[in-house]
């Protein structure tokens, strides 16, 4: 098996397409006159609220389906998890759509504020997930798995002619970024170290390369010149990212888990507040 295929975070499993219209939804929320042609009170602007509330009411399903073995007959545990996803985009865009893309009464307000929060959250979710996983919809990676994928690329210069020392030169830049172990306290901000470190250690290592290349090239290869050093550079940011990915594993695994705590609670809130402002609205 291949595994530099599976590293989490890989951007082939990424699905950037929904993403992108998901934005253009919001734009276009945002820069059109939609209150002259959606009333939250009835019509079309009432259906997206309550569309958009029942989707965010079904986010509900994916933790129970996770946790509840006799609710199998539902579906599987992946397919409710995909949903997930997409209900947690497509039901905040439904309910500002409702909402005109504005505010309105204390109640509306508390209840469109939480769905903010709560779909904030879910953003930061689904990248911690991203970064400990095979993709959105894969299984949980291990060090183990990240640390082999680092092996095989380094086992694939073996034996090659490759730049005098730069083989040298990566194996001391992996050790620099495996290297800084901060205490409990400060694991979150390891993610952001370890990536300034990798932008700084391949950008000093590809113009080394390039340096050395171009100084040990001759006439005869000044035509294979730029090939050669756009494989050399490639080969560079390929281990340093495989070395990142394993320095920031443990951080990402101690981030989506401290996610999930904070998670449940906003998400109990906006509950709450959505049926405050159903009630509210109706009865009053």
């Amino acid at each position: 098996m291949n595994t530099l295929a599976l590293r989490p975070g890989s951007a082939v499993t990424r699905p950037h397409n929904g993403l992108v219209l998901a934005a253009l939804a919001l734009w276009l929320g945002w820069s059109l006159p939609v209150e002259r042609y959606l009333s939250p009170a009835d019509g079309i602007g009432y259906a997206l609220g309550i569309i958009g509330g029942g989707a965010m009411l079904l986010l509900l399903v994916y933790p129970l389906r996770k946790r509840l073995r006799w609710l199998g007959p539902l579906g599987t545990v992946k397919a409710w998890f995909q949903l997930h996803m997409v209900l947690g985009v497509v039901g905040p865009i439904l309910i500002l759509y409702h909402a005109n893309f504005s505010l309105g009464a204390i109640n509306s307000n508390a209840a469109l504020a939480a769905m903010l929060v709560v779909s904030g959250s879910g953003l930061f979710g689904r990248y911690f997930y991203t970064r400990i996983h095979h993709g959105l919809y894969g299984r949980r990676a291990t060090r183990a798995e990240l640390q082999a994928a680092t092996d095989e690329l380094r086992a694939r210069a073996e034996g090659r002619r490759v730049v005098p020392d730069l083989l040298d030169e990566l194996d001391a830049a992996d050790a620099r970024l495996l290297a800084w172990h901060p205490g409990r306290l400060h694991s979150p901000l390891r993610p952001l170290v370890v990536s300034w470190r990798t932008f700084r250690e391949r950008r000093r290592l590809q113009c080394l390369a390039t340096t050395r290349l171009r100084t040990a090239a001759g006439p005869a290869s000044a035509r294979t010149q730029p090939e050669s050093e756009a494989r050399t550079h490639r080969y560079i940011a390929a281990r340093l990212q495989a070395s990142r990915a394993v320095a920031e594993f443990e951080s990402y695994e101690r981030l989506f888990s401290l996610w999930h705590l904070f998670h449940l609670p906003l998400f109990c809130m906006l509950v709450l507040t959505g049926i405050v402002h159903v009630v509210a609205v109706h009865v009053y």
